[in-house]
């Protein structure tokens, strides 16, 4: 796990909702077993990923036995090839079968969220763009989905709505205008950054006088884009944003805007195949 990519602080209590969501009152599958059974499970991807989610797996098997040994064979943000073991985890069988699925739930949807960024990534790599995430999260994994982007090598937004502000057009017309929604921004708390959504020439242009520090250039065409990057002339950061995919982020990349938002990150992602394989010869 890359040190320099911080963890969220509200592992233990997803996993804690997650595993009672499965679980409930009792894995009765699991008493199948018979009682103090020891066993081993090998966790495999069956294609090439990145791997990302290590944190949750160790503590889904934590809650469930803590006497649970977890040894794994890669870290976080590791390049995985098709077929190869990512974990071993050895301990009572009936605790390794009821913590399967959670965990696997959680490596297979966070990894193929790294893997999705991962690959956006490398494809503006020769650029200064930086790629950002949005809100569109699965519910109940902002946090862990926004981990797996940075550890894709991209960036997030910002987290929620309290954190900054993002004026669009339904915030322009209440409050009159962009210059007036701006300034309510600034009175409200003046040290959070604000961004303006804008559709056209004209509107960031009273973005520009409006001193807004971030300007999201709504659906541009790559003309219009390459125009709003020469009369911004630096000014302030701007962001491209609205229906960006594989086809247009290249390009798009290439008019040189700052920022490219992708909701495709986290709301396209494809769980990576994942499979466990159990065993009770060798529980070493």
């Amino acid at each position: 796990m890359n040190p320099d990519i911080a963890l969220p602080s509200d592992i233990a209590a997803h996993v804690a909702f997650a595993l009672n969501e499965d679980v409930g009152s009792g894995d009765i599958s699991a008493r199948l077993i018979p009682a103090g059974t020891q066993a081993q499970a090998t966790v495999y991807c069956r294609e090439e990923a990145v791997l990302c989610g290590t944190p949750w797996v160790n503590e889904v098997f934590h809650q469930v036995d803590a006497s649970v040994q977890v040894e794994w064979f890669a870290r976080d943000g590791d390049a995985i090839g098709k077929d190869q073991a990512l974990f071993k985890a050895v301990g009572d069988a009936r605790a390794l079968l009821t913590a399967e699925r959670c965990a696997l739930n959680y490596l297979q949807t966070l990894s193929g969220t790294a893997t999705l960024s991962r690959h956006y990534a490398a494809q503006v790599a020769h650029t200064a763009v930086t790629l950002l995430d949005t809100r569109k999260t699965i519910p109940g994994l902002r946090t862990a989905q926004k981990y797996a982007v940075r550890v894709g090598g991209c960036h997030n937004h910002r987290m929620g709505l309290y954190d900054a502000f993002l004026i669009k057009e339904n915030h322009i017309s209440a409050c009159g205008s962009i210059s007036a929604a701006v300034e309510a921004a600034r009175q409200l708390h003046a040290d959070r950054p604000v961004e303006v959504e804008v559709e056209n020439l004209d509107q960031l242009r009273e973005a520009l006088c409006a001193r807004a520090e971030i300007i999201m250039l709504d659906n541009f065409s790559l003309a219009l884009m390459q125009e709003a990057v020469a009369l911004n002339a630096g000014q302030a950061k701007l962001e491209a944003s609205g229906g960006i995919n594989q086809q247009t982020l290249v390009p798009i990349a290439e008019t040189g805007v700052d920022y490219i938002s992708i909701g495709a990150l986290t709301k396209d992602c494809r769980a990576v195949d994942l499979s466990m394989l159990f065993s009770q010869e060798d529980t070493r």
